[in-house]
């Protein structure tokens, strides 16, 4: 089948991607250049190709990037894909609607896009796909086949206000786009756009609010780029921070509450088993399909916008329970002496394995995995995966759902665990700064890394930053957390997270960092630009006092 989601005319050389990527710290929003150094296109632009991979993966900031890249004239001419794809299709279509900055984007399968992955030079033109001498009818979608209750209607109608036409107009594209035949209610929102990564998306949140955009169920907001409560408190650029103090108000002014974390499950009032919710933010999306139970599509950025102004979402992925059933089964050979980095590693490996499907984890209910065991798993899957949802069989509320008759099983041993390790600690013996708390670290994680810290004072070249919601900062500071932290030389900033943390904030003069996250030790080389170590709670604590991390893997993954 060759589907024209969003028209538009484009030649350019064609770009094969074997393998997903995400343009949120995969690619250069300024020059397109591909910095995910992970991905086996390192390096190569997507400025002006015809870009062809399966579809995206990791986060849902992609959309904000394409955005970015569409504005500055460096996105791709064309995307295609050749399985259903959310997040960057949802870029260009605010890319079209509201700028005027036209990015086709088409879904090709079967032989379809194996003859355009081979080619060099693509055409499109109207509905016409031309490379290498072969010419393909491209079907346009049909937005009409959806079905529609009558507010949905009245939403889409000329009666109604101009941001909320826009938001349906943006929904309905993305429900045919991905396959949905009708809309969902969803209870509650949560906004990821608010990351001032680049000036797109500030230019969209005051060009919705100043529409008069509003929404109209409870909606949090992700972590910022600047600590909100504290502005001028971190040295940071005033031009910069203004500008990030107005991307977050252009939120709250559209009702959205000014929590600013991207661990939202780490709120007082959390989603509930089976509602059905509209959340964006990928480690947030993930730990709440998998752990909690609830049910939301991993919603591209700006689409989380659309979805809270209106409460309705797509009805197709993790909102339908055929979609929640693993379809790959993973089992878990775990070494026995792990410590909690075993968390990070699992995750990581099983993205790789599972890409867009949603995998069953099978052999680790004895070792009792907590929370924070399981949203680092959540956190660090979602970087290589496409999959916005997992299972933990023996933990996880839904694990008990069949698997489709074609899932495969594959496994994950000792080897795979110390394959990862290696390639997330590239970077030096000497640790400039260490990171904790990506996504927002948690209060037990707080109070298990000032054990680890055991009163010593960080190494005098060694920063140490944990950056937090503010809930989560008010609790640690009235158990005594906060400040026996602080009296060790820790810094805990609220607000900002390792994933919008930029310099004065993020220590210019740091080389080579140190971090408990999967999720930031695979981002953070395209974010910061410098290497990057990764390894327990306690490793990082040691690293704190020493300056120092060993090359070697830890005795469990390497005996």
């Amino acid at each position: 089948m060759a589907q024209l989601i969003l028209d538009g005319e484009a030649t350019g050389p064609v770009l094969h991607c074997e393998e997903g990527l995400s343009f949120w710290g995969g690619v250069d929003p300024d020059t397109g250049t591909i910095i995910d150094v992970h991905h086996p296109c390192h390096g190569r632009s997507v400025a002006g190709t015809i870009l062809v991979m399966p579809t995206s993966r990791g986060s849902c900031s992609g959309s904000g990037v394409l955005l970015q890249l569409a504005l500055n004239g460096k996105a791709p001419a064309a995307m295609v894909f050749t399985a259903p794809e959310e997040i960057l299709t949802l870029g260009a279509v605010i890319a079209r609607r509201l700028f005027d900055k036209p990015v086709a984007v088409l879904r090709l399968e079967g032989d379809e896009g194996a003859v355009l992955a081979r080619a060099e030079v693509a055409t499109i033109t109207g509905h016409v796909l031309e490379a290498d001498g072969v010419t393909l009818d491209l079907q346009p979608i049909r937005k009409e086949a959806l079905r529609l209750t009558q507010g949905d209607r009245d939403r889409l109608s000329n009666a109604a206000p101009a941001p909320i036409r826009l938001a349906m107009d943006a929904i309905c594209t993305m429900a045919v786009a991905v396959g949905a035949e009708q809309l969902v209610d969803v209870s509650r929102g949560h906004i990821d756009g608010c990351i001032l990564a680049h000036d797109a998306n500030l230019i969209f949140a005051e060009r919705m609010a100043t529409l008069g955009a509003n929404v109209s169920i409870p909606t949090t907001i992700n972590a910022i780029s600047a600590d909100h409560g504290n502005l001028g408190a971190h040295g940071m650029e005033p031009g910069f921070e203004d500008k990030a103090r107005r991307l977050a108000d252009a939120y709250v002014t559209m009702g959205a509450r000014p929590t600013f974390t991207c661990a939202p499950y780490l709120l007082g009032d959390v989603p509930e088993l089976g509602e059905k919710i509209g959340w964006s933010e990928s480690n947030a999306v993930i730990y709440a399909n998998s752990v909690l139970g609830a049910q939301t599509a991993k919603l591209p950025d700006y689409l989380d916008l659309f979805v809270a102004m209106v409460g309705r979402a797509p009805d197709t992925g993790m909102y339908t329970a055929t979609n929640r059933r693993p379809s790959v089964i993973i089992d878990c050979d775990v070494p026995t002496g792990h410590d909690d980095s075993l968390w990070p590693l699992i995750g990581w490996t099983a993205g790789h394995l599972a890409r867009d499907h949603v995998p069953v984890l099978r052999g680790l209910a004895d070792l009792a995995p907590t929370p924070d065991d399981l949203r680092a798993v959540c956190a660090a899957f979602g970087t290589t995966a496409a999959a916005p949802m997992l299972h933990v069989s023996g933990v996880t509320p839904e694990a008990d759902l069949p698997p489709t008759s074609d899932a495969a099983t594959t496994h994950i041993g000792r080897h795979d665990l110390l394959q990862a390790w290696q390639e997330l600690n590239a970077g030096q013996e000497e640790i400039d700064l260490v990171a904790i708390g990506s996504p927002h670290a948690s209060l037990p994680e707080m109070r298990q890394f000032s054990a680890h810290m055991d009163g010593q004072v960080r190494n005098s070249a060694t920063d140490v930053i944990v950056t937090v919601g503010r809930g989560i900062l008010d609790e640690a500071s009235a158990q005594g957390i906060l400040a026996r932290l602080e009296a060790c030389g820790v810094r805990v900033i609220p607000d900002i997270c390792w994933c919008s943390i930029t310099e004065p904030v993020f220590p210019p003069g740091a080389r080579n960092l140190m971090t408990n996250s999967g999720k930031y030790a695979h981002y953070a080389p395209g974010l910061s630009g410098r290497s990057v170590r990764f390894g327990s709670l306690k490793d990082c604590a040691e690293a704190a006092v020493t300056g120092q991390v060993s090359r070697q893997p830890p005795d469990w993954l390497s005996s």
